[in-house]
């Protein structure tokens, strides 16, 4: 699948792509037991009324768009589902695609009026920015930094227990970027706040868009250099240094914090 991000469109046709939203929801048709995007003719035949559309880009040359609806609509075979859920049920181009629709339609409700002034914004027609017409402010869709760091000490690694889990696996740490830092000095000062110990020979991984709402992980790998693990007990409930073969639960493929652990893995084999 080749994926082509672009502002605008001015053709339809009933094979578009509509990534719709009704709160953090978003609309799938179930085939079997897979899951698809709607396409025009099936919004067409929903009846439902969709705000907040926005062009995304073509997939193979198929348009995709986003919207939103203000009730889920009740139809065999269509549903509302919770975006993370889809991760690993989606084709990963489809999710990443969904990803982007989500962080605009996000961007879309956050941004009605001036943080300046106030005043309603509108949209801008040559490019994706929301400008305040009484003092001009542009408004970018907003993007949130943070890192993910897999932090290793010989043929171990360091696998962490967050308190906003929902269930009980454990995976590499994370945190946002504060203003003015790198994104390194960000690695150091999360991996000390959050467990007290230091780390070296940081190393830029990979990236991946997590729209939960916002954010872009921004991947590294580290070594331990000093330091007993001391943990914030305000974030973190649990963590440990874990043998390749001693793993606890971790998260689920899809993601780059398990991307992180699977080079661990592959590295110690």
């Amino acid at each position: 699948m080749v994926f082509l991000p672009a502002f605008s469109s001015e053709e339809s046709a009933s094979t578009d792509l509509f990534f719709v939203f009704q709160n953090d929801k978003m609309m799938v048709k179930a085939i079997g037991r897979d899951k698809e995007i709607p396409c025009r003719a099936d919004i067409q035949q929903l009846q439902v009324t969709l705000k907040s559309i926005n062009h995304l880009g073509t997939l193979n040359g198929i348009c995709c768009y986003t919207a939103e609806v203000d009730q889920a609509c009740e139809a065999e075979g269509v549903s509302f589902l919770e975006l993370r859920s889809l991760l690993g049920q989606l084709d990963e181009e489809l999710f990443s695609i969904a990803g982007r629709a989500y962080q605009i339609i996000h961007w879309e409700r956050t941004h009605k009026f001036c943080c300046r002034c106030g005043n309603r914004t509108e949209s801008k027609t040559e490019e994706r920015a929301k400008v305040c017409p009484q003092c001009g402010l542009i408004i970018y869709p907003h993007i949130s930094p943070a890192i993910i760091v897999a932090v290793t000490r010989g043929r171990e690694i360091l696998l962490a227990h967050s308190r906003r889990f929902h269930s009980q696996f454990f995976s590499v740490l994370a945190g946002f970027v504060e203003p003015g830092e790198t994104l390194e000095a960000t690695v150091k000062r999360e991996i000390k706040e959050e467990i007290g110990i230091e780390v070296r020979n940081i190393k830029y991984f990979g990236s991946q868009p997590w729209p939960f709402p916002d954010s872009l992980m921004v991947a590294f790998t580290a070594e331990y250099a000093e330091g007993e693990i001391r943990i914030d007990e305000k974030e973190i409930s649990e963590a440990h240094w874990f043998k390749p073969d001693k793993l606890p639960s971790i998260p689920q493929t899809g993601t780059i914090a398990r991307e992180l652990i699977d080079w661990f893995l592959k590295s110690e084999a």
